[in-house]
């Protein structure tokens, strides 16, 4: 058998660097690194020996660069990812946050973590977390909850075994999600003769598992039973790959879709059968057929509560749930009529079982009044008063194009996006799984690297902004160029006004509610700018416009800042949501609260 001597540290960098996604590409596409004692001397001199091969970015934070990886994941529909390697101790804790991200939103990305000796002798190492009853415990053991797959690479041959669990972990479709190798420091450094076929370039091809006949034949029989039903399509649908396959179901038999956070986009809005969002953030068109449904499609959803209006918003006696799903974890909730398989060819067998069944028309006339509702919602303010941010997204909404891709993660902008933006097919990336602060800049960057021909504009709060904005210095660095649109409304907007409707007293979300000796005045443009970025605050809604034209031809991130009005909510649409009210307040505004919330208790479906 022919070998090949290398460091344990240099296999895995050349093991990584001939993995192959299904075009041909590098399945892998390059490597964040933040270098420290934990992997510099190792992963670091085998990323640099390998640098032709795949590259290597540093980026400002441990965890930013991996939600950069994360987005880029995302916006290639799981086709492709990215690693992220650190030293240990903080670099590794840091990413701990972004594993939980991926893992909620089933997204591949590989955490390569430096971890303490294996040889033990120099114990306790720098930076090393002692655990008084288990020697085997190091800090990177706060990945195993938050992971997919976790391995510890001890001795140099474990790669072997440990890589291609690690890919095959990151594209199955229905485990897919974050894996960490954490990588003993020592380990790194010692050699090893592997064998040479380990090298050999692998495609590794994402499966389309085909339907149970039993369940596919009660799926249909669902269908044909319905009178009213009503397609829910999340992010499975475009990590199958069924956007067409879908539109094409819908229209053959006139059914009508809503899409979730993760699933918007997979149907351009201009589709007369596209009736918006479901939920909490759901549009008032698309909420009245949740209402009137006998039967919920779900296709590629984990029905989460914004989606399910904490399982109020589907609420026609005797509804029933058919839930296509690749995993049979979500297929089964709520017992649902489950279908696992993958989204594409269910909708394929199920629409050739169907035949020309098709259904009534639904309400097309209350979807055209939503978007004249929201027509009136988008319109400039006709004063000198501060925009709301609906008025806010309407600017920046006229001022995208089909190849736009509008992305947010937290705070009001979610929300507010889910129910009034009007998404091409494939213009919308949103974090709203884990609905992680901090990871707008990151993952703006992430997505420009995944789609560079797209438009990306990146929506974020001054909260979120302060949270983590440090990779707006890496992508100027990299010449990655994005819009961010940074509404600053000088505090936790939406959290506040949260608080109030739970009756709560305004309370540590505004700036001036907060503990404070002096006012808070920061100056968003002019940090953006000391960071490199193209950076200017604009006074009314007519300059943002203008400043959006002018961010399409820039070269490097754009950061446009405009006050806000941090009361108003979207304006229309909505639906309950269960966040538990005290039973008991000196407060008579949470005493008012309490009683609509046990309304809200009382509409709830029973948990199954």
């Amino acid at each position: 058998m022919t070998t090949i001597r290398l460091t344990a540290a240099q296999a895995l960098v050349r093991w990584l660097s001939v993995q192959q996604a299904e075009d041909g590409s590098r399945f892998i596409e390059g490597v964040w690194a933040i270098f420290g004692h934990g992997n510099v001397a190792g992963i670091g001199e085998a990323l640099h020996a390998h640098r032709d091969a795949i590259p290597t970015w540093r980026g400002q934070n441990e965890q930013t660069m991996a939600h950069a990886a994360i987005a880029y994941a995302k916006a290639n529909h799981r086709r492709k990812a990215m690693a992220v390697t650190s030293s240990i101790g903080p670099g590794a804790t840091n990413m701990v946050t972004a594993a939980a991200l991926a893992h909620v939103n089933r997204l591949p990305v590989l955490f390569i973590p430096g971890d303490v000796f294996a040889n033990r002798a120099p114990d306790p190492v720098l930076q090393q977390i002692e655990d008084f009853d288990d020697a085997t415990v190091s800090a990177n053991d706060c990945f195993r909850p938050v992971v997919r797959y976790f391995d510890r690479i001890s001795r140099p041959e474990h790669i072997l075994t440990a890589l291609p669990r690690a890919l095959r972990v990151m594209t199955d479709p229905a485990n897919c999600g974050p894996v960490c190798l954490a990588f003993c420091q020592d380990t790194q450094a010692e050699a090893y003769d592997y064998p040479a076929n380990f090298f050999e370039p692998r495609v590794w091809h994402i499966r389309r598992p085909e339907p149970d006949q039993r369940e596919l034949e009660a799926a249909v029989a669902a269908i044909k039973a319905a009178k009213t039903p009503l397609i829910v399509a999340g992010g499975g649908t475009l990590y199958s790959g069924a956007e067409q396959t879908l539109l094409t179901f819908a229209k053959t038999h006139n059914i009508p879709l809503v899409e979730t956070q993760a699933g918007k986009g997979a149907v351009d809005w201009e589709e007369p059968l596209h009736f918006g969002s479901p939920g909490v953030t759901g549009t008032g068109c698309g909420n009245a057929l949740a209402a009137k449904a006998d039967l919920v499609i779900g296709v590629g959803t984990r029905f989460q509560d914004f989606t399910t209006g904490s399982w109020t918003v589907f609420s026609h006696p005797g509804r029933k749930l058919l839930s296509i799903n690749i995993h049979g974890y979500d297929a089964h909730k709520r017992a649902a009529q489950p279908l696992v398989a993958d989204a594409k060819v269910a909708l394929e067998k199920i629409s050739a079982a169907l035949g020309k069944h098709r259904f009534p028309d639904p309400d097309f006339a209350a979807r055209d009044k939503w978007f004249q509702t929201t027509d009136a919602l988008f319109a400039a303010p006709k004063g000198n008063e501060l925009p709301t941010d609906a008025q806010v997204i309407g600017a920046v909404d006229r001022n995208a194009g089909k190849q736009s891709l509008i992305m947010c993660a937290a705070g009001t902008m979610p929300g507010a996006l889910h129910v009034l933006w009007r998404a091409a097919q494939g213009g919308y990336h949103m974090e709203y799984g884990y609905s992680c602060m901090g990871y707008e800049i990151a993952g703006a960057m992430g997505i420009k690297m995944a789609q560079p021909d797209r438009d990306v504009i990146c929506m974020v709060g001054d909260g979120s902004y302060m949270m983590a904005n440090s990779e707006l210095a890496t992508a100027v660095m990299m010449a990655i160029p994005f819009t961010v649109v940074l509404t600053d409304n000088r505090g936790y907007g939406c959290i506040n006004r949260l608080q109030k409707a739970t009756g709560g007293a305004p309370f540590n979300n505004m700036l001036d509610d907060s503990y404070h000796v002096n006012a808070a005045n920061i100056d968003f443009a002019a940090h953006a700018r000391s960071m490199g970025a193209n950076a200017v605050r604009v006074a009314s809604i007519a300059e943002l416009e203008a400043e959006m034209q002018k961010a399409k031809s820039a070269t490097i991130p754009t950061v446009i800042v405009i006050d806000t009005d941090p009361m108003p909510g979207t304006g229309a649409g909505g639906h309950w949501w269960d966040v538990a009210v005290p039973e008991v307040s000196d407060r008579t505004e949470v005493n008012e609260a309490r009683k609509g919330y046990e309304t809200g208790l009382r509409a709830q479906w029973p948990i199954n």
